[in-house]
């Protein structure tokens, strides 16, 4: 089974390398970073992703992040890639699985049980 392929939009300077490596560690993931929406889409469009982690709001552009779990569900040639809000606002993950997203993660999550919902969601 080769490495999972995700992609991790709009996290801070921090919080992608500390997701990148416990998804390094976890699964020997290739984990790429998009900072925008528009960012993210494009690099979604050019295919090959088993992932998408969407941080609740972006740290560059401070757009939210159920918008563009929104765009990606709504999106017939996105719409079955898996999506993850990472976020520790339980309120905000009910939000995102009600539109479309598996449950995500916060980053309180990152030494605990991040790993193991990463895993299940790529059927691993």
């Amino acid at each position: 089974m080769s490495p999972p392929k995700i992609l991790n939009v709009g996290q801070c300077g921090v919080d992608h390398p500390a997701i990148s490596g416990m998804l390094r560690k976890a699964l020997n993931a290739h984990v790429e970073g998009a900072d925008t929406h528009d960012e993210a889409l494009q690099t979604l469009r050019a295919g090959g992703f088993d992932l998408v982690l969407v941080n609740r709001v972006g740290d560059l552009d401070g757009a939210p992040g159920l918008g563009l779990i929104r765009a990606i569900k709504a999106d017939p040639s996105l719409a079955e890639t898996p999506v993850m809000l990472v976020s520790n606002l339980p309120d905000a993950q009910a939000e995102a699985v009600a539109a479309g997203a598996l449950p995500g993660f916060g980053k309180n999550d990152l030494r605990g049980g991040a790993a193991e919902k990463v895993k299940a969601a790529l059927g691993r």
